[in-house]
């Protein structure tokens, strides 16, 4: 795929400075190939103390996923001192703090911080976005090179639990995603009522727009709001932006915006379908998720205007994932379950336990199931790296299972520092597991 060489010439260029060649960044959230999977080998299968390099404490509690540039790493997080958003720059070496910038004011929100949307790096610039709608992109040393507010620019961002959708940075421009409810729930609008949701192109050198893409929707009051995070893909014929949300998933030209296909996932046009899983692609497919732990569908790529029942490949009933986004690792699509059951919605399915479901891609068969836990909440997207699916619990409970084969569970280990939710990153021969308030690196290949 064009994706993967692009970001693993990248990759070795800069990364080769301070790790083995073989060694991949993890650029953005879901990774060097926008899926949750790198080719990462060496990798311990525990988070156990015998296998952590070193640990550093954060000034504050976060949701975000370490972003890692050869021996450099990038965190957003909360300062309860001054109530600040910050920019964190780490060794990767040692876990030292080389910098941090203080970029905005944390907000308040229901279960939810400021901090929540992972940044993203080309090798050159770091690009933090923020709940409270600041955006901005610092260089390697933790100098702005330039900044904005997205509440400035374009209104109130009002999504209920705080704006989480993290930057997507893709063949030389930066998307951002605000899927948001035309009323705010609270403080002016800021603009001229209804609000728009659009799909927004920055130039990463300057932060000026490039264009902005408004996308409708027929949605009712939270169906509107996505959480999601823009993902691009390259099958039937072309390349686009995926964004899930608002009652759709749509497919948007990455150079213009303009808006190619789009699915209706709705079929009973709740008013509370709010969206967090973003969506992912395999081959020829597009998969996309039911909000509130609903099926997740499967789409044949290459459509276009709005697409029917007859572009739905296959569908993955049962109980599936309200938060975390499906993996696409070794030709086989990972699910992991949010939790037991969905408490807003009256009759949902009750799974007996915590599962992670491994998918046939192609047709949506069930390969194998790793039964996790017997509940809790499990809000991070699972990782896939070296034979392995690695998944960490909102209480800070590492799981690792075999991946293929009988999916057998490797290792557990407990963490505490909850709440977690932030996705486990793999870079360099290290994983990087980012609990509440502390940063944790293990290394080694396990025994």
């Amino acid at each position: 795929m064009k994706i993967a060489a692009m970001l693993l010439g990248a990759a070795a260029v800069v990364a080769g400075l301070a790790a083995p060649v073989s060694a991949e960044n993890w650029p953005q959230w879901r990774g060097p190939f926008f899926n949750g999977s790198t080719t990462e080998r060496n990798l311990p299968a525990s988070c156990d103390p015998e296998y952590r390099v070193w640990v550093a404490d954060l000034p504050g509690h976060s949701s975000a996923t370490p972003i890692v540039w050869g021996d450099r790493i990038f965190l957003s997080s909360t300062d309860p001192e001054d109530k600040g958003l910050l920019a964190l720059c780490l060794s990767a070496a040692d876990g030292k703090v080389l910098w941090r910038n203080r970029l905005g004011t944390d907000i308040r929100a229901p279960r939810n911080d400021g901090a929540t949307p992972s940044p993203c790096t080309d090798g050159r610039r770091a690009y933090f976005l923020y709940g409270s709608g600041d955006l901005a992109a610092l260089d390697f040393d933790g100098r702005v090179v330039w900044s904005r507010n997205l509440v400035r620019d374009f209104g109130n961002l009002c999504t209920k639990y705080g704006y989480s959708s993290s930057p997507l940075l893709y063949g030389g421009r930066l998307y951002v995603q605000m899927l948001r409810r035309p009323k705010p729930y609270y403080g002016p609008a800021g603009t001229e009522q209804p609000l728009d949701s659009f799909l927004l192109a920055v130039d990463p050198a300057t932060g000026k727009d490039q264009w902005k893409q408004v996308r409708g929707t027929d949605a009712q009051e939270e169906s509107h709001e996505s959480y999601a995070t823009p993902v691009p893909f390259e099958g039937g014929g072309r390349t686009e932006i995926l964004i899930a949300g608002g009652d759709y998933v749509t497919g948007h030209d990455p150079a213009t915006g303009r808006e190619f296909w789009r699915y209706g996932y709705s079929t009973e046009r709740s008013a509370h379908w709010r969206l967090i899983p973003s969506p992912a692609a395999w081959g020829n497919l597009v998969f996309g998720v039911t909000p509130r732990g609903g099926p997740v569908f499967a789409l044949r790529a290459g459509g276009t205007g709005p697409l029917g029942a007859r572009a739905v490949v296959w569908t993955f009933g049962g109980r599936t994932t309200d938060s975390g986004t499906p993996l696409v690792y070794d030709g086989a699509l990972y699910i992991l379950q949010s939790d037991k059951s969905d408490p807003a919605v009256k009759g949902s399915p009750v799974s007996p336990g915590i599962f992670l479901f491994c998918i046939d891609p192609k047709t949506g068969a069930q390969r194998g199931q790793a039964r996790l836990a017997d509940g809790g909440t499990w809000r991070a997207s699972p990782t896939g790296a070296d034979g392995k699916v690695y998944c960490l619990s909102e209480e800070g409970e590492g799981v690792v299972v075999e991946a293929g084969g009988e999916f057998k569970i490797l290792s557990r280990t407990k963490l505490g520092d909850g709440p977690t939710q932030a996705t486990i990153a793999a870079a360099g021969g290290r994983l990087y597991v980012r609990t509440a308030t502390r940063l944790h690196c293990f290394g080694g290949k396990s025994k």
